[in-house]
């Protein structure tokens, strides 16, 4: 299966985000009463994670109709990929406390693998009562785990080579409308703080408005699509990069020109990087451990016939007929 061109730009999208709200997070005040928390705080945390956890799921439906393909037992095989997650989960909390990767497996084992063996109808129908449901609970997990059922009961939707983004104006009426809505709620939340949900709500509309944006506005994705086909080295390597430059988290803030500073380039470096490693090989550093160890063995280094051939992400180089090996007499 060919890589989906949009799924993996919208991927890098959101590792964007990501690594914009943990920077922040990582020494903000819990309501930072600055205009550029404010920002932060009303719109941009929390508008990038729902986006990451929609397509964990959708990848995971993707990799098991992969699974299918290639493996007699391909549960077993997607139940090995999660607890390898796990174990690199477990490690990067010991830098990153709140990071998602062990949260993630561990969803991903309660709620995905049980969920892959209903009718895409019934997935649906549990990930839209798990989303009501995140309206009147602020836990976090229970939002994630509805984007989770929804990516999951999405994915037969984007078997094509574009992601199915669909039409143009359903992108601009999804923007549109998931925009205002968006206005509204965190209005809402900011004058008059409810119990409940208000503010799960605000970030899921946020992130559909934002998603709907990119998809409907970016023309030039390479550089996304690096990102996002190496999100999980790219998470990472993002949060070693924090740890190991910001100040031990304080409550004090460090402001937005070290903040966005260091996310640019952080950013840039790490695109840069993903664009010529994915040059040379079809998956990112950790990417490649995690599919090693995911099927017991070495997955193939060079692309292979089913990548996308309009992929603006350079293919793993391979030696031109001239640079083959002759044999002498």
């Amino acid at each position: 299966m060919g890589r989906i061109r949009r799924v993996d730009a919208l991927r890098g999208f959101a590792v964007c985000g990501i690594m914009l709200v943990n920077t922040w997070q990582w020494t903000a005040e819990r309501r930072d009463p600055s205009p550029f928390g404010w920002v932060m705080e009303n719109l941009v945390q929390s508008r990038f994670y729902p986006i990451f956890a929609f397509l964990f799921g959708l990848s995971f439906a993707l990799f098991l109709r992969s699974a299918r393909k290639r493996a007699a037992r391909p549960r077993v095989v997607l139940l090995r990929r999660l607890a390898v997650l796990a174990v690199l989960g477990a490690a990067h909390t010991l830098v990153h406390p709140g990071g998602v990767l062990l949260p993630y497996a561990l969803l991903g084992v309660a709620v995905l693998l049980p969920a892959s063996l209903l009718p895409r109808w019934t997935v649906l129908l549990l990930g839209c009562g798990t989303l009501a449901a995140s309206l009147l609970d602020s836990e976090p997990y229970v939002l994630i785990t509805a984007l989770f059922l929804l990516g999951l009961a999405a994915a037969p939707n984007v078997a094509d080579g574009t992601g199915g983004a669909g039409r143009t104006w359903v992108l601009a009426a999804v923007c549109a409308a998931a925009g205002a809505l968006t206005a509204g709620l965190t209005w809402w939340w900011n004058h008059a703080p409810p119990e409940g949900g208000v503010y799960q709500a605000a970030a899921v509309s946020g992130a559909a408005a934002y998603a709907a944006a990119f998809l409907l506005l970016a023309r030039r994705t390479a550089l996304f699509e690096a990102l996002g086909r190496m999100a999980l080295t790219n998470y990472v390597t993002g949060t070693l990069v924090i740890a190991a430059v910001l100040p031990p988290p304080a409550g004090g803030g460090s402001g937005a020109v070290v903040v966005v500073g260091l996310t640019l380039v952080t950013l840039a470096a790490q695109a840069a990087f993903s664009r010529w490693w994915l040059a040379r090989h079809r998956y990112g550093p950790l990417e490649q451990v995690w599919r090693t160890l995911t099927w017991w063995g070495e997955p193939p280094a060079g692309q292979t016939g089913s990548r996308d051939p309009h992929s603006a992400v350079p293919d793993p180089r391979r030696p031109r007929p001239e640079d083959q090996p002759r044999d002498r007499a």
